[in-house]
């Protein structure tokens, strides 16, 4: 019996320091997790948004070159003056009430005013505005702070062709850049301008 008593008197239980000690350890893992689930979530968003510009940007090469006609005054193909009528795009000929976002406010019902080229036979100009108005719909269907610019370095500004043949027609998909840990951007000049906030973006250029 007194060995038994002994041997009790002998065992020690968990101080205070050690418990404090574990939870110390025990937090700062999990900070880290959570930390990493943080970072996770950011990079996933960016890339979401960066591989559905890349989408986008891609299919409005590829109307462009579907819509192209040859050019009446020379050699080559041009597609039709609207494509490059920045009121077009973004759904800034449209209208819509509420705070609704851009998809479901403008693309869940197909708009009176825009020409519906697929019930039908539509002109140069009305196919340009059809295409601004799908493409637009894609631009915001991931990420509703997209938007859209199509615009054209054009070699002959002489001639009656917004965007010559052999120009250079330039897709920029743009949304706006999340700065996080307080690390410094490097601003991308294709897609910022100084009197704006820091955009990422998408660029895509195109020859017919």
């Amino acid at each position: 019996m007194k060995k038994s008593v002994q041997s009790i008197k002998n065992q020690h239980g968990v101080g205070m320091i050690e418990v404090l000690v574990t939870l110390v350890i025990l937090s700062i893992g999990l900070l880290g997790v959570a930390s990493l689930q943080f970072v996770g979530s950011f990079s996933n968003k960016e890339a979401l948004a960066r591989t559905q510009a890349i989408m986008v940007s891609q299919q409005m090469s590829e109307r462009l070159q579907a819509s192209s006609i040859t050019s009446s005054v020379t050699d080559g193909f041009v597609v039709h003056n609207n494509y490059f009528d920045k009121d077009i795009y973004n759904f800034k000929n449209l209208s819509c009430t509420g705070s609704s976002p851009p998809y479901e406010c403008y693309c869940l019902t197909f708009p009176a005013d825009i020409p519906d080229c697929q019930a039908g036979s539509c002109t140069q100009a009305e196919i340009a505005v059809f295409d601004a108005y799908q493409i637009s719909c894609a631009t915001v269907l991931e990420n509703p702070n997209a938007e859209i610019d199509v615009s054209c370095a054009d070699n002959d500004v002489t001639d009656i062709d917004a965007c010559t043949a052999g120009s250079i027609h330039k897709i920029i998909i743009k949304w706006p850049a999340q700065k996080w840990r307080g690390d410094d951007r490097v601003v991308n000049d294709n897609c910022n301008s100084s009197d704006e906030a820091i955009y990422d973006c998408v660029v895509k250029e195109v020859t017919l």
